[in-house]
């Protein structure tokens, strides 16, 4: 039998190993030929190959054709710090074909808001169910105003069209205010009062 024992990691296990965290003996079984990779913070230069690569791949798996990256895009993607590396560029380059509509990349990167909200998608189990969280809490967060620069589809990225479109395919509607009964009957009645 011939085997060759491939192990990757993002500890520093030099430094487990002095405070005794891992095993020493294991650490010199696979320390053979380490490759050392700088995180993706360090390397900004890649990200644009890996970010076209990724559009590419991905793009084809799910039948969409993305034709345009946008500048703005590609270099905010380019300053991000990636804490995730590029498991993490992987996962929002596939958000971000999954979003993008005319065949044009959407910035995938998470606002300062949605990163309040990041909480809301550990509940849900799949993608049309983060996708629906995700677009009801936004909505709630702007008041349910769809569209301007200020609306739920500027911040999710979207034009107002297909964030209606995805609505309507999620069944998001915008919760009914009381009826006029109710609130009418909840006030009080008296001289002055409107019935």
């Amino acid at each position: 039998m011939d085997v060759r024992l491939v192990a990757a990691t993002n500890r520093d296990l030099t430094e487990m190993v002095n405070r005794g965290e891992f095993r020493t003996d294991l650490y010199y079984r696979l320390n053979v030929f380490p490759v050392l990779l700088p995180p993706s913070r360090e390397r900004s230069e890649d990200i644009p190959a890996l970010v076209r690569h990724f559009v590419e791949i991905l793009g084809r798996r799910m039948g969409r054709e993305i034709e345009h990256i946008p500048a703005e895009t590609m270099a905010a993607l380019s300053s991000y710090q990636w804490p995730g590396n590029v498991r993490e560029l992987q996962n929002l380059i596939e958000r971000a074909v999954i979003l993008s509509n005319d065949g044009v990349l959407p910035n995938p990167l998470p606002t300062a808001e949605a990163e309040q909200h990041a909480a809301i998608v550990p509940g849900a189990t799949t993608l049309r169910d983060s996708e629906r969280t995700l677009i009801q809490k936004t909505l709630e967060g702007v008041g349910w105003v769809i569209g301007g620069p200020k609306g739920a589809a500027a911040k999710l990225g979207l034009k107002r069209t297909t964030l209606i479109h995805k609505m309507q395919k999620l069944g998001i509607a915008r919760p009914a205010l009381q009826s006029r009964e109710n609130v009418i009957g909840s006030a009080p009645q008296g001289p002055g009062s409107f019935a």
